[in-house]
């Protein structure tokens, strides 16, 4: 039996690593020039427009689609001048007529079962991610959806989530996503949030009595973790008013940083504490309460009481709190 020394024995298990990664992990790409994206959603360029009414009048499998898509924000968007839609099929799925083509011979072969030359059309799913989300900002640019105005540098888009990741456009008429679907599609890439939320103390999404979007901006923000508002205090104080201030007497250094003590997902201690009192406050007040040392047993009893029971006011107060030297 052949042995590898201690070191060469290593370097071989690091590399057996590194390939088992890079056979199952991401395959890592390189961000392109936009104009290479563009290239990738021209379509066929020896193909012509032929309009959505007759690409499904040779087909009854899209009748659903398309009774959908007319009722749709896109489908409704009609151009006074000619009557024409200002959104069809081909303004995401390119050109038609080569798919069309053939369609007339298909069916006197094969009757019903013929079916258009898909393969012409642009292949959507197979486009990186960059180029799908292209197709949806040639129309939905930040000029006129001033929501989209940090989608390239936000942190969905930067690891691979495009606009088709959360919007499906054939799935109704409504195509945005639903108030009771939000949660369970950020659930799909955070897992962790979910666990987050059944645990005992947490913010009522279960309830549908508010979703993700509430706090966070899917489509980018200024803020980490695509947080809305100015600074979290200002996004946690338009639900917490009372919270809001300003006091005379605040406290000192969390009065911009409510998860300095709160998780705001979901935690074990109320209310969603991320350590339950007394422990939590000690971390920034050791000296407090000397007696917590003491032998004495009634002394050490604060340990069984919550430090809110004497300071009720801990987000801030107008009243001093004792003699102040």
């Amino acid at each position: 039996m052949h042995r590898f020394p201690g070191r060469q024995l290593a370097l071989l298990s690091l590399l057996t690593l590194m390939t088992l990664v890079a056979c199952n992990g991401k395959v890592s790409r390189p961000l392109l020039p936009v104009a290479e994206y563009e290239k990738l959603i021209v379509g066929r360029i020896d193909a012509d427009y032929v309009g959505t009414d007759n690409c499904v009048a040779q087909c009854h499998r899209h009748d659903k689609l398309t009774n959908d898509f007319r009722h749709s924000v896109h489908g409704e968007q009609i151009k006074p001048e000619t009557g024409l839609p200002l959104v069809n099929c081909e303004s995401c799925h390119g050109p038609g007529s080569l798919a069309l083509a053939n369609v007339a011979e298909a069916k006197r072969l094969h009757g019903d079962k013929a079916k258009c030359e898909s393969s012409t059309l642009l292949d959507l799913k197979k486009l990186p991610t960059q180029a799908q989300s292209l197709v949806c900002l040639r129309c939905h640019s930040s000029a006129s959806s001033p929501g989209l105005a940090h989608w390239p540098t936000s942190i969905h888009a930067q690891h691979d989530v495009s606009c088709f990741s959360c919007h499906r456009l054939h799935e109704g008429p409504n195509q945005k996503v639903s108030h009771d679907q939000m949660a369970e599609l950020c659930y799909q890439c955070h897992p962790d949030v979910r666990t987050q939320f059944n645990l005992s103390s947490r913010h009522p999404v279960r309830e549908k009595r508010m979703d993700c979007f509430d706090c966070h901006d899917p489509h980018g923000s200024t803020q980490p973790k695509m947080l809305r508002g100015e600074t979290i205090r200002d996004m946690c104080t338009r639900c917490h008013m009372d919270k809001s201030g300003p006091f005379i007497f605040e406290h000192g250094d969390v009065t911009e940083e409510c998860t300095a003590c709160h998780s705001p997902h979901g935690s074990v201690s109320r209310p969603l504490l991320t350590t339950a009192m007394p422990f939590l406050c000690l971390q920034c007040h050791p000296s407090s309460h000397q007696g917590l040392l003491s032998s004495d047993p009634r002394e050490k009893a604060v340990f069984a009481r919550r430090c809110t029971d004497c300071h009720s006011m801990i987000h801030g107060s107008d009243t001093p709190s004792g003699l102040r030297r």
